[in-house]
């Protein structure tokens, strides 16, 4: 993988009396409409975020949509036809075991993909925010100078740890599950069979059992190649973490999208909302931003945790047997 020899650094406010333990810090990207949803996370989600001046969080935002501006202007046209490289042999066995995945037929089959090597600032991005406690978090596993293989099993792993979670049932028809990673979804209702269920007495003679699955997703680091840009997707944590250790390359799941209608069947719920502002814009958000000190802000915010409730209604009638 490619690497600069130097770590780019992020700086960090002085910390406070506030609780460590329950506080986050997040490298937040301004300039980028809507003002607005800056000062609600502002409001809501910093610690104490209420208390702070409200025409210098403006300023600061002002400031920093003037640098966009700019390089409107000086980088138009920075994210258009970047360059997808080649594994190297040396990690063609890491390819083949990691594309053996059964999760990945699941989950990526709606375009063509590849797995390929992509410039981490070229990338564009919609996220605006990153933990920089996940990042300390993965920079302490993987150590200052993870080798080839290291950084390849971080971007695309074969062998997946399961985060933490927590199954409470808080009425008889709603479950809720909780976990600290932000990976927490729910996957789907599955159609299940009598043999399926081991190991658990059942309630009856059973005709068959519905289950609503919840869990977490292949969890990888992925792009979206769509009309001549790529689009960071999934993974922006382990992504940053990697360029802030100086590797400037990584190996990616690639997915081409050829239509826009391809874009509504795996583009998150904003490149679909707003896609002209990723595909079009002449200098979108990009991922190099996030290193930028003059388009970042760092904030102490409220550790969150994951949920995701599951309720069920179960209705039982008589229908005429015509």
């Amino acid at each position: 993988m490619n690497r600069t020899p130097v770590t780019i650094e992020v700086e960090s406010p002085v910390p406070g009396e506030t609780d460590r333990r329950s506080v986050d810090e997040y490298v937040y990207l301004l300039g980028r409409p809507p003002l607005k949803q800056f000062l609600d996370f502002v409001e809501e989600q910093v610690v104490d975020g209420r208390s702070l001046e409200r025409r210098a969080l403006i300023e600061e935002w002002t400031s920093a949509n003037n640098v966009i501006r700019l390089l409107e202007e000086n980088e138009a046209g920075w994210a258009d036809n970047p360059k997808i490289g080649a594994i190297g042999p040396h990690l063609e066995h890491l390819r083949n075991e990691f594309l053996k995945d059964p999760l990945l037929e699941h989950s990526f089959r709606s375009v063509p993909i590849e797995v390929g090597i992509v410039e981490l600032d070229r990338l564009v991005v919609y996220q605006k925010h990153i933990n920089l406690e996940f990042v300390r978090a993965a920079k302490k596993k993987l150590g200052d100078a993870p080798g080839d293989e290291d950084v390849f099993k971080t971007c695309l792993p074969s062998d997946r740890a399961t985060p933490a979670a927590k199954l409470i049932r808080s009425r008889n028809d709603t479950y809720q599950f909780v976990s600290p990673s932000n990976d927490l979804r729910f996957l789907g209702p599955m159609i299940l069979q009598s043999d399926h269920i081991t190991g658990q007495p059942h309630p009856g003679v059973l005709v068959g059992v519905i289950g609503l699955a919840v869990g977490f997703g292949t969890n990888l680091l992925n792009v979206i190649h769509a009309e001549n840009r790529l689009v960071l997707n999934n993974g922006s944590h382990r992504a940053f973490t990697l360029r802030q250790l100086g590797i400037t390359h990584v190996p990616c799941l690639i997915q081409h999208v050829s239509s826009r209608e391809e874009l509504t069947l795996v583009g998150s719920a904003e490149l679909k909302l707003n896609p002209d502002r990723y595909l079009l814009h002449p200098r979108p958000p990009m991922f190099k931003d996030y290193f930028d000190p003059r388009l970042r802000k760092v904030f102490p915010v409220t550790r969150q945790l994951r949920q995701v409730r599951v309720n069920f209604n179960i209705e039982e009638n008589y229908l005429p047997a015509v």
